[in-house]
């Protein structure tokens, strides 16, 4: 495909855009890509698990700095050509100049795929450290969204954070810069993890409020062990609830009772987003399908009120996003 021109995308293939539209439920489910030959294995194990649950969309992350370019882009592929699953391809700017980033665009195209996920990125090593843009490259995440926007018919999403990107100065400008982004061009947000309600309902409001009705669907990590507390701070940048944290505290000495407080925890959750009327669960998996499986079969959701639309599913049913503050 010759750089910057429009890419001709196959009809038939199912957008994000499109199964909201339908007017059901999203549920999807995140990978990332494996470093090892046994971590592939369990990441095939794992999609192959969750296919059976008809999710509307998987989405595959992207390493910070492009550490995990191709290895992203060849489990897109390889999920859209050996699977009956929509997968969405997170792509980010950091590292790539423009011209970098329309032959990625190009290879997505060529592979079917016209769900793309824009998170500007994080720095390689060190999330936290200064950001710095390519010289050839895009500062801001709305002009990712513009790229692959003008590069052809790709349905765009982009993060949302409940509790503020950490480079944002203010709970205001962070609502802001997601306005800019949905103005530029995308089609739909996913938040960054959270594990309290109202901390999506609040950034919902917000971005309300500003005249901006882009779907936002919550991200759920259910917590299956003491150190995912830590290690959500950790991807989130936002600290966690301390109300939330008690509850684990008082089981913290049982493995098994941690585990099950995270399942029940992350349902009850996910029931109040719906009840709140949330377009849908996006669910971090780590690889693993057994936690949010478990969480998402408790729902009990009937396939009449899950996202249909027409495509490569006959009935789709229903998955951290750091570095996007701009």
């Amino acid at each position: 495909m010759a750089l910057g021109r429009p890419s001709v995308l196959p009809d038939r293939v199912p957008t994000v855009r499109d199964l909201l539209a339908a007017g059901g439920r999203s549920f999807s489910f995140e990978f990332f890509p494996p470093k090892t030959d046994e971590g592939a294995r369990q990441l095939w194990k794992a999609i192959r698990e969750l296919e059976s649950l008809r999710p509307t969309f998987v989405s595959v992350t992207y390493g910070a700095g492009g550490s995990t370019r191709d290895r992203t882009v060849g489990i897109v592929e390889r999920i859209a050509h050996d699977t009956t699953l929509t997968p969405v391809a997170h792509f980010t700017a950091v590292n790539h100049s423009i011209r970098e980033l329309r032959h990625l665009v190009g290879r997505f195209a060529d592979a079917g795929v016209r769900n793309i996920l824009a998170v500007r990125g994080d720095p390689p090593g060190d999330p936290m450290a200064e950001w710095v843009q390519h010289p050839d490259g895009v500062l801001y995440s709305e002009e990712l969204v513009r790229l692959i926007r003008q590069a052809g018919d790709f349905c765009v999403g982009v993060a949302a954070f409940p509790y503020k990107h950490p480079r944002s100065p203010s709970i205001d400008a962070d609502t802001e810069y997601f306005v800019q982004k949905c103005r530029a061009g995308a089609d739909y947000a996913i938040t960054q993890m959270f594990f309290r309600a109202e901390d999506y309902l609040r950034l919902r409001d917000r971005v309300a409020a500003r005249g901006c009705d882009t779907p936002i669907i919550p991200c759920i990590m259910p917590v299956t062990q003491m150190s995912t507390i830590a290690r959500s701070e950790q991807l989130s940048g936002a600290p966690f609830p301390p109300e939330v944290a008690a509850r684990f505290e008082e089981v913290a000495d049982d493995p098994e009772a941690v585990r099950r407080l995270g399942i029940e925890h992350g349902a009850e959750l996910c029931r109040r987003l719906l009840d709140e009327g949330a377009p849908g669960i996006h669910f971090i998996t780590f690889n693993r399908s057994s936690a949010s499986r478990e969480v998402f079969q408790r729902l009990n959701v009937p396939s009449s009120v899950t996202a249909g639309p027409a495509g490569r599913h006959p009935l789709p049913v229903a998955g951290g996003l750091q570095g996007d503050a701009r």
